[in-house]
């Protein structure tokens, strides 16, 4: 069963305008399926995970593009970075001949950063970068995919097609996660993450130089998944698993880069230096991230320890997913001064803030009580908006709102 991604739009209407595609997420979030699903029958298919078709690559990187010709899609490009090279030469020669060149290759990568200098040292100007998440739940439930926009027209908007649940529903959502090869097949949960973690570990990490035992590298990453939602400090990191400071952050950022994580950082501003300057970090699948944090299911884990973390990680990542499936790269902060101020997230558009809160409760008491520390950074701060267990997109006062999260 295929499960219909909300960036296919973007992706089809970008190869009509450039010679290149790509699409960066984490591994196994279905990006090689989605764009083999929407490519047309004249687009060949090719992995780089293939070793003759990766020795090629490699060695006659001319005769590679020759052999495959083109419409083509390439899978796990980043396996041989250098075609990007030849990929340039041959789009720029189809422009210097006066041929049209819009669509000639879509590529696959989980690496991100480490394919970004590639990608901006060889084909700037040439290529459409997206990036690609696990299912959200709007695709789970075959909703409509639009940008999560805070502003009350759009929320009003987003409730049309909202599927009410209650938290116990949601915390089956959370503890399942959006994996395409989890959620459209029936597998064995457990075997199916073990055999992600072990595939990410042995292919991804291994190839990394930064990484040496492996070992330590999965502490880490169990590490991590305990502390979804939180700051990011790498000294405490570096305590906890027994490696350098310098190595927590290189494997913070392999994390990063390869779409585990996603790091949201702080609102800063030169009017007041009591701003808190540490990132937090959220899994960007919460189906690993209880696996990794060895829950049992999803009742113990809605009753457990973490069950605000999760709540928030899972808020959060659909956010996130709303605007990579739009095609777009959030511009999203949270808040926090060092009288212990916090304001979950933050929204920037313009000169306006969109503060927001995320509260497990179905009535959280006064979630707006820290709203007002905004008034002086001068901006036009709109309506604060309440994520919660709400029944339906209710004022909370006259400058908040409940909105439910079931409607993400």
């Amino acid at each position: 069963m295929y499960i219909r991604r909300h960036l296919e739009e973007q992706i089809l209407k970008a190869s009509q305008s450039y010679p290149v595609v790509m699409v960066c997420g984490q591994r196994q979030v279905g990006k090689s399926t989605m764009l083999y699903h929407i490519r047309e029958k004249e687009r060949k298919y090719v992995t780089l995970d293939d070793g003759n078709a990766r020795r090629l690559a490699e060695e006659d990187p001319a005769l590679f593009f020759e052999t495959y010709g083109f419409p083509l899609l390439i899978d796990e490009f980043q396996r041989v970075p250098s075609i990007l090279l030849e990929i340039k030469k041959i789009v720029d020669q189809k422009a210097l001949a006066g041929e049209d060149n819009r669509g000639m290759y879509w590529l696959t990568g989980s690496q991100k950063f480490r394919m970004m200098k590639d990608v901006s040292d060889s084909l700037a100007g040439r290529v459409a970068v997206f990036d690609l998440a696990a299912l959200s739940s709007a695709e789970i439930e075959n909703r409509t995919g639009r940008v999560f926009h805070p502003d009350l027209k759009s929320l009003r908007e987003r409730m049309g097609d909202n599927r009410p649940k209650n938290i116990h529903q949601i915390y089956e959502r959370i503890y399942q996660g959006g994996m395409p090869g989890f959620i459209t097949k029936e597998m064995d949960r457990d075997r199916f993450f073990q055999d992600y973690v072990n595939t990410y570990l042995e292919r991804d990490i291994r190839e990394l130089a930064q990484v040496g035992k492996l070992s330590e590298f999965y502490d880490f990453l169990i590490y991590m998944a305990a502390r979804t939602s939180q700051e990011l400090k790498y000294n405490e990191i570096s305590n906890a698993i027994g490696i350098s400071a310098p190595t927590a952050k290189a494997w913070v950022s392999i994390l990063e880069s390869s779409g585990v994580i996603y790091i949201l950082r702080p609102y800063y501003s030169n009017i007041t230096s009591r701003l808190v300057k540490t990132p937090k970090f959220y899994f960007m699948d919460t189906g690993l991230a209880a696996y990794l944090c060895r829950w049992p299911d999803w009742e113990t884990m809605e009753n457990g320890a973490m069950d605000g973390a999760f709540f928030e990680t899972y808020v959060v990542s659909e956010i996130i997913k709303s605007y990579y499936n739009s095609g777009k790269q959030p511009d999203i902060y949270y808040y926090r001064d060092t009288d212990q101020k916090e304001i979950d997230l933050l929204i920037t558009e313009g000169d306006k803030l969109y503060p927001i809160e995320i509260k497990k409760a179905k009535e959280p008491k006064h979630p707006d009580r820290n709203f007002s520390v905004l008034e002086k950074f001068g901006m036009d701060v709109q309506p604060g908006i309440i994520i919660c267990a709400s029944d339906g997109f209710l004022p909370y006062n006259r400058n908040s709102w409940y909105f439910p999260v079931s409607a993400l």
